[in-house]
């Protein structure tokens, strides 16, 4: 029934994937991790391969219906590279336990949810729209790289793929359209789960046939997502999905609230003193 329960949400990342260019690997982590039981740096870890590999797979049909602006995401992508394997590397540190990274987690889906509420309460919007303010930078290309490492050290610590930070950031600073953010994000998600997987390998264990049957699962829900993207309203979707993430999100933080106990935190002191005597030793 777990199984059955894991891959049915599977299906569902795919859906996000597909329909949003994102939100895919925010809803990827917790179901590896509170339904699957994956500890949780191999889950980041899996999530990177399994997001990267769907999204991958689902920026396909939008690079045939144009929707990739391809200098945008090779600039973009490079930037988000750079700091994902960065990210990754600073995760596999003694001192980022698990518990610390799932209430980075958990922080960065609540502020993503109420960025998603935010802009869903705009104007009406048709399905090529969202609400977002016209770009007001002299210098967008320098902010989108910026912002593109900033996004890519969040995949790499947390898993994070970035797409609620990755459109905006391509709609605003670059320019393009909402189906050609979606598109493009999409690619750039698949540079960073690589370069992010990169900084992990090595550290972590993997159980590649729950990777498999995962990316079957959510590839499936990719191409409905990107089929029903003609036919569902961005804005409306982007709402019911910023509360599925709130309720998400308190869960996760509320599963997590030992890291503000003493104990937890003098728990924590030893464990990364202990690491540290071991790496000194060997």
């Amino acid at each position: 029934m777990t199984w059955i329960i894991g891959h049915l949400l599977a299906v569902g990342i795919g859906i996000s994937l597909g329909l949003l260019g994102g939100g895919g690997s925010v809803l990827a982590l917790p179901v590896l991790v509170y339904v699957m039981g994956i500890a949780p740096k191999n889950a980041i870890a899996m999530t990177l391969v399994i997001v990267g590999t769907v999204s991958l797979l689902g920026s396909i049909s939008h690079w045939r219906a144009g929707n990739i602006q391809w200098k945008t995401a090779y600039i973009f992508g490079a930037a988000t590279m750079l700091g994902a394997f960065f990210g990754a590397r600073l995760a596999t540190l003694p001192f980022i336990t698990d518990t610390i990274q799932m209430l980075l987690f958990g922080l960065l889906m609540l502020v993503a949810s109420v960025i998603m509420i935010q802009r869903s309460m705009g104007t009406k919007t048709t399905h090529d729209e969202l609400p977002y303010p016209p770009p007001v930078c002299k210098h967008c290309w320098l902010w989108l790289m910026s912002e593109g490492i900033i996004v890519g050290g969040l995949t790499g610590l947390v898993g994070v793929g970035g797409g609620f930070a990755i459109i905006p950031a391509l709609v605003l600073l670059a320019k393009l359209p909402m189906k050609a953010a979606i598109g493009t994000s999409l690619f750039i998600i698949a540079m960073n789960a690589i370069a992010g997987f990169l900084g992990y390998l090595g550290h972590i264990t993997l159980d590649w046939n729950l990777i498999f049957s995962f990316i079957l699962a959510a590839s499936g829900g990719t191409l409905l997502g990107a089929y029903l993207t003609r036919f569902v309203p961005a804005a409306r979707l982007q709402k019911s999905f910023g509360y599925f993430l709130l309720a998400v999100a308190a869960f996760v933080l509320f599963q997590n609230r030992g890291v503000f106990s003493p104990k937890s935190a003098t728990s924590a002191k030893v464990s990364w003193q202990k690491q540290a005597l071991i790496d000194d030793t060997f």
